[in-house]
């Protein structure tokens, strides 16, 4: 079976250009959200550590409600209108807080409210995003334009944080968040302006359950998409984890003001644009398994070094080298981890594959904030970064003991 589109007409040129852009306005306007967000939590609205997980949980829960049913529609469905009404929605979502706030009402549950609806559009909108890419590049371009939009982001990432931490101290954390509802905006304009083949098949008898059923089993049952995906959602409870920790670890206990919050998460952006600037390269020297996994195996180390940061109440510095480590594995990473994805995936089956995948890796994160939130207030930000290592080190195991994937050096012609 192909596992890209190539029947397709090739799009007009500039459709991934548009897209591209689009993909960076946005991920600017969430690098902002990034440190903003925190901000208001943490410091306006003086949130408990249990309270700053449950705000971290909220965005990611819809994809354990919705992420199944959104895969299966996104492969009935065209998925550039998708991408749209999907933006507008997280636009009006986002856009809701700062008009809360300046009416003197924004309370925690609200914001939980609104992050839930944000989080629900977006499991739609990440669902058409991964599964629209194949239709603007050939496939053997799946690597590089992964690269590229990594880069993007992670330029976002490290402008991102320091714009967020001057705006939230100009103009305060409630307003800047405007500055993310806007980029959606802008990115819902430019993907309704892409022409771009997206012929469905015609299929008169429809069964949800049988497709979700599909998109499961090839995503799990497949010999190198199941062990990663599972090493892939160790790693997000990880992840969910350890931000909500360091934000606390950060904003409360080492007195961090929202610019020098705002460095700390930029110094990660830049790490991970240069990871994202030689995945290519680095995929195709070691092969594109070995470098997933190496790249899995640095983040036990990050994460070390902030728990040493806890323990020994030594120098902050120690977190701009842990946050740089974890940028520089993302960018590596994720790049080789979603080309391998979109290129052994059939098209018909990529919208599934990618949302299962992502809504379970969206509900291990949301999990793993609550469990952050939860034991940073029972046992304090030192154990529990101890067990954010460890949880990190069980991630890179999974993907080590995985024979297919050490063996994937490059993708096959066909899966």
């Amino acid at each position: 079976m192909s596992a890209h589109p190539a029947d397709a007409a090739p799009p007009p040129r500039g459709s991934f250009g548009r897209y591209w852009t689009a993909a960076a306005i946005s991920s600017f306007g969430t690098a902002v959200t990034a440190v903003a967000m925190p901000v208001l939590v943490v410091q306006l609205l003086s949130a408990t550590p249990f309270e700053v997980g449950i705000v971290n949980a909220a965005q990611f829960v819809p994809y354990a409600l919705l992420g199944l049913i959104a895969g299966a529609y996104t492969d009935r469905w065209r998925r550039k209108p998708i991408l749209v009404w999907s933006s507008i929605g997280r636009a009006l979502s986002l856009g809701a807080i700062p008009v809360l706030w300046l009416a003197g009402v924004l309370e925690i549950w609200m914001l939980v409210v609104l992050l839930l609806l944000f989080g629900s559009f977006s499991v739609f909108g990440f669902a058409a995003t991964q599964s629209f890419l194949p239709r603007l590049v050939p496939r053997s371009s799946l690597v590089v334009a992964n690269a590229r939009l990594d880069q993007t982001d992670a330029a976002a990432q490290t402008v991102g944080p320091a714009l967020g931490g001057g705006l939230v101290a100009l103009l305060g954390a409630p307003i800047a968040l405007a500055v993310d509802a806007v980029s959606y905006l802008v990115d819902a304009l430019l993907n309704a302006s892409i022409r771009v083949d997206e012929r469905r098949e015609r299929r008169p008898e429809r069964n949800l359950r049988r497709e979700i059923l599909e998109g499961l089993r090839w995503a799990y049952a497949h010999r190198t998409l199941g062990p990663l995906a599972v090493s892939t959602h160790v790693w997000f409870f990880a992840n969910g984890i350890a931000f909500t920790v360091l934000s606390l670890l950060a904003l409360r206990s080492l007195g961090f003001t929202a610019f020098t919050f705002g460095l700390l998460l930029a110094v990660s952006g830049s790490a991970a644009l240069l990871g994202a600037t030689f995945a290519s390269g680095f995929g195709s020297w070691l092969g594109t398994g070995p470098a997933i996994i190496v790249a899995r195996a640095a983040y036990p180390i990050a994460w070390l070094v902030v728990g040493a940061t806890a323990w020994l109440w030594a120098e902050p510095v120690l977190l701009y080298i842990a946050l740089a480590i974890h940028g520089l594995a993302a960018g590596v990473e994720n790049a080789n981890e979603m080309g391998l994805r979109q290129a052994v995936t059939p098209d018909s089956l990529l919208g599934r594959v990618n949302a299962n995948i992502r809504s379970a890796n969206r509900t291990a994160a949301a999990l793993g904030a609550l469990a952050g939130g939860a034991a940073a207030g029972l046992v304090g930000d030192a154990w529990t970064l101890v067990v954010v290592a460890i949880v990190f080190a069980v991630a890179a195991i999974v993907a080590v003991l995985s024979p297919p994937l050490r063996a994937m050096k490059s993708f096959p012609e066909s899966d």
